[in-house]
């Protein structure tokens, strides 16, 4: 059952072949066995999964069952839902227990799947390794000395080592698509406002957004119809008409147009590790043996897309991170001798130095005298950006490339250099200051690691995104590997 995809799981569960409690049993074991050693998983909860799983079975013996009915799935601990604590990776929120649902738990929770537990992810999602988190280091599964990506790494983490069959993510600057590209999986962000926010712990508001992690498009596909739909009590959520993602998978590629950014495969893509570049090359040979043709396109401003996203992200982090304060809810000081002083023992006890060297940065690009310096010249290098992406979009369908420059990096190795961990996202970032959905595939190995092609895509063409991933996974099996020795 560990390698079946959730559509198989789903025929499983609808034949009788395993019931939702037996499947449920089986992942919440191996999650008991294997889990030490790669701590992705922050809080599971045995009784509540088996107490959801009862609950599908029934509904499926009723004829009541969808696609995800009785499937386990990981939820990142950036989602809050009733009864579990939610921590967001923070000592701030350590004992934290949400009152609502986000509402990604509860479309999930409404097409019947099971919450297998809480994944592990950077601190308040401020990173790129998932080693920021209070709770410890998440570890690769196909080398546990290796990061796997963040601040998602424990989905990801979770579906590597077949610790669940899916999870859900959140990508801020590259968060779903970094960790997916560093574990083998694939992973979408789709369009900002597609999936609703409520309820997701935010870090910087008008970036990040979430987003399904599985083993295949298809499952992808599958997740993200759930996960997508508009929300009222989002301010930032679409009203538009719901669709299929799945609708298009075996569409052929044939006059398939895909736009090779220069600033990726050329003097600005240097950075790029030549065993990664080896495997997008491949993958992009692979696509015209499709029928699909690829043509050079230009994003000029690329190169402005980190030092835009660091003055924006911290920004907004230190706006909204302001609430904790030890006043309401999360951790609060145990001595101290006045308000103000509960304040500043409390944040400084409470959050990780990521978050604080984050929260320090917004902070100052937001006072007064640097408002105009700063921040609103992101703002509008931001929207030169996004102009970039349209030109090139008049030229091409998709866009590909890398997604990390390099595979998984060893544990510790980029921790005490902020601007090198910032980088890990060069490929990333810029797609999240556009609004543009994109996602990750497995494309091939380099010295044993996996590594990841980044397909990038026109507002709301997540089907077309889909299409374009399932047809390369159907013509190739890089998507099925697993890590050994779990």
């Amino acid at each position: 059952m560990l390698d079946k995809t959730l559509g198989q799981l789903s025929q499983a569960l609808a034949f009788g072949e395993i019931s939702s409690v037996e499947l449920t049993r089986l992942y919440l074991d191996r999650i008991e066995r294997i889990d030490p050693r790669i701590n992705a998983f922050i809080t599971v909860d045995r009784e509540k999964s088996l107490a959801q799983a009862e609950a599908a079975d029934a509904r499926r013996a009723a004829g009541e069952a969808g696609p995800l009915t009785g499937i386990p799935l990981a939820h990142k601990d950036i989602f809050c839902a009733v009864g579990w604590r939610t921590t967001c990776g923070s000592k701030m929120l350590g004992n934290f227990i949400s009152p609502y649902d986000a509402t990604v738990i509860e479309r999930c929770n409404a097409a019947g799947a099971v919450i297998l537990g809480k994944t592990n992810m950077d601190e308040f999602a401020m990173g790129s390794s998932s080693e920021t988190s209070h709770f410890g280091p998440v570890r690769n599964p196909w080398d546990i000395g290796r990061v796997p990506g963040g601040s998602s790494g424990g989905s990801a983490a979770a579906v590597a080592a077949r610790l669940a069959p899916a999870a859900t993510g959140t990508d801020t600057g590259g968060s779903i698509r970094q960790p997916a590209s560093m574990c083998g999986l694939t992973g979408i962000k789709p369009t900002y406002g597609v999936v609703s926010r409520y309820g997701m712990i935010a870090y910087a508001s008008s970036l990040d957004q979430g987003g399904p992690m599985a083993r295949s498009a298809e499952d992808c596909a599958l997740l993200l119809n759930v996960m997508a739909g508009f929300d009222a009590r989002d301010s930032t959520s679409l009203d538009r008409p719901s669709e299929n993602y799945a609708r298009d998978l075996e569409k052929p590629l044939d006059g398939l147009k895909i736009g090779l950014p220069r600033e990726f495969f050329g003097k600005g893509g240097e950075g790029c590790d030549s065993g990664v570049m080896r495997c997008i090359e491949d993958a992009l040979a692979q696509y015209r043996r499709l029928g699909a043709e690829t043509v050079e396109v230009g994003l000029p401003r690329m190169k402005l897309a980190i030092p835009a996203y660091y003055v924006i992200a911290p920004a907004e982090a230190s706006s909204n991170l302001s609430r904790y304060d030890g006043v309401r809810y999360g951790h609060r000081a145990p001595e101290y001798d006045d308000l103000v002083d509960m304040y500043m023992k409390t944040r400084a006890q409470g959050f990780g130095d990521e978050v604080k060297r984050r929260i320090l940065m917004g902070t100052y690009v937001l006072s007064h005298g640097y408002y105009d310096a700063y921040y609103l010249q992101a703002q509008r290098i931001r929207r030169l950006i996004a102009d970039d992406f349209a030109e090139a979009f008049r030229q091409c369908d998709i866009i590909m490339g890398p997604t990390s420059p390099t595979t998984a990096f060893r544990i510790g190795e980029k921790i005490s250099d902020p601007v090198q961990m910032y980088l890990s996202d060069i490929y990333t970032i810029a797609v999240n200051l556009a609004g543009l959905p994109a996602m990750a595939i497995p494309a091939g190995f380099s010295e044993g690691l996996p590594a990841g092609l980044q397909l990038i895509g026109n507002y709301f063409s997540e089907a077309r995104l889909l299409n374009a991933a399932h047809r390369y996974q159907r013509a190739t099996e890089w998507h099925r590997r697993m890590p050994e020795g779990l």
